[in-house]
């Protein structure tokens, strides 16, 4: 039987390549995004485009209950929509962490309980929620998308001990840095308002130690892959880095003391 995938944030990076890659590998795709575009993939019997919009409930039920209509099972999720945010903390005002929760953690949260009791009466399901590498290593300037992102990580490893009695797994996929993508776009670029005038040395250094980074960036085809490996696993790892980098940065938290690690990153980062 052709297994079904459902992917939000399919208008570009990630969960394009994500949804083209399942695709050509013979699952039935429900490609979403908040503004539905055919356009961007062939014609297919398996592929069904939909809208669904993480922030909105009746969206989120709308797009799943097409799904299962069109294809008859979800039997996984990727969780890849997400928005980016790159500031200072202090001059990052509640309202605008709010919108980035909204997205990055209770979106991800929402969709996941829109499908958990598909999977779980089922009795299978793999759950596959995209965070980052700042998971694995926080960085500076992104402390709000970083707490954001680590809800997740926190969220999908008690999800995986609450639902394998019933069969589903969950599975994390942290994607490294990708200049290709539109992370900057959809944090609306780097907002002045967010970067006062103490930190202007400080973001200066730390962009320029981005452009001298000591392994390759990732790609949008390493996170596809790595969403596709965590799908067909089924064994229980649960985190998979995706890319030379987020792959670098999970082997220094591995082999290192914290003090040697916290030293390693802020030569890292030009500190």
């Amino acid at each position: 039987m052709t297994h079904t995938v459902l992917i939000t944030g399919c208008s570009s990076g990630f969960g394009l390549a994500s949804a083209r890659l399942f695709l050509a590998r013979g699952w039935n795709v429900v490609a979403t995004m908040r503004s539905p575009d055919a356009g961007l993939f062939d014609n297919h019997s398996r592929l069904l485009v939909t809208a669904l919009d993480v922030t909105n409930a009746h969206s989120i039920s709308e797009a799943v209950t097409q799904a299962i209509t069109r294809f008859g099972r979800i039997d996984t999720l990727v969780n890849n929509a997400g928005v980016g945010l790159f500031g200072a903390a202090e001059a990052t005002p509640a309202q605008v962490t709010q919108q980035v929760f909204e997205t990055n953690t209770f979106g991800v949260m929402a969709t996941a309980r829109a499908v958990i009791p598909h999977m779980r009466e089922r009795g299978s399901g793999t759950i596959v929620n995209v965070t980052s590498s700042v998971g694995i290593a926080p960085m500076p300037l992104v402390a709000v998308y970083t707490a954001s992102k680590y809800a997740i990580e926190g969220y999908s490893e008690s999800l995986a001990h609450e639902l394998a009695t019933f069969g589903v797994r969950v599975k994390i996929v942290q994607p490294g840095l990708a200049p290709p993508t539109s992370f900057a776009a959809k944090s609306g670029g780097r907002r002045d308002d967010l970067l006062p005038a103490a930190y202007a040395s400080f973001a200066a250094r730390y962009l320029a130690s981005m452009q001298k980074y000591p392994t390759a960036y990732t790609t949008e085809t390493d996170v596809a892959e790595a969403a596709y490996a965590a799908a067909t696993s089924s064994d229980d790892k649960l985190r998979y880095p995706a890319g030379a980098d987020s792959a670098m940065l999970a082997q220094l938290r591995q082999s290192l003391t914290e003090q040697e690690f916290m030293a390693r990153m802020r030569t890292m980062i030009g500190w």
